[in-house]
């Protein structure tokens, strides 16, 4: 995979390319304290009561607190897309279900949250003053989106109707694939995506996340695209580390 260091300032992210992800947790300060130790990422105020997380000055992902306490306590990996309203009649045609239809996020951008056919839940993003990561691929920052399913090959023929040319075009690798649930989960996880940081020394990286109070879901195992292991953080949320 080629690298990106794309200014946020720069054109938004072409049409299904994993362009943002965010946090919703129960304390918010927790969340910055394991980031910024795990991660190196500073804060600061965004939209309404949510923080961004920026490395090296570059926007990396946001923090939200939950505003129900039966939300999940979740990393959410939004698709870029020109037309939020249009993409998610095409998801509902498609066998999928809107969950959130859009909406204004101020002059950010327009938000939505929509699950496909297994029920993998994932959110949209079309650009306002807010484009998507500033960094992303490099250490401490996002690098791979995978979604683990009962069936791939339906994952493919719905997330290929919808993004194609993210997917299966030949100018860039994807961001994203699809596994078997049973790959690395229970049988009975539901369908859902996980969203991969990338770091220099997985090892170091595990005793990190142990030692700030998260916890080693799936040890290290061999992909196609690295190796990853999969943790939760201290309030609960998962996530995946990825050497490459």
């Amino acid at each position: 995979m080629a690298e990106n260091r794309a200014s946020a300032h720069e054109a938004a992210y072409r049409e299904g390319v994993p362009c943002w992800v965010d946090a919703q947790l129960p304390d918010v300060e927790a969340g910055k304290r394991f980031y910024g130790e795990l991660f190196g990422w500073s804060f600061e105020e965004a939209y309404g009561s949510s923080v961004w997380a920026r490395l090296d000055g570059g926007l990396v992902a946001s923090l939200a607190p939950k505003t129900d306490g039966r939300m999940p306590t979740v990393w959410t990996v939004s698709f870029a897309t020109s037309d939020a309203v249009a993409l998610a009649r095409r998801i509902t045609a498609a066998g999928g279900q809107v969950v959130m239809a859009p909406f204004p996020v101020g002059d950010l951008g327009i938000a939505a949250l929509a699950t496909d056919p297994g029920g993998a839940v994932f959110g949209l993003w079309q650009a306002g003053t807010h484009t998507g990561f500033g960094r992303r691929h490099e250490p401490g920052t996002f690098v791979w989106a995978e979604l683990y399913t009962r069936d791939t090959s339906a994952a493919n023929a719905f997330y290929g109707g919808l993004f194609h040319d993210a997917l299966f075009g030949t100018d860039a690798e994807p961001d994203f694939g699809r596994a078997d649930v049973t790959d690395v989960f229970p049988a009975e996880m539901p369908p859902h995506f996980v969203t991969h940081f990338r770091v220099t020394d997985l090892d170091d990286a595990l005793g990190v996340v142990r030692r700030l109070g998260g916890r080693v879901q799936a040890p290290p195992f061999e992909t196609s695209y690295g190796r990853v292991a999969v943790v939760t953080d201290n309030q609960g949320a998962s996530f995946a580390l990825l050497r490459r």
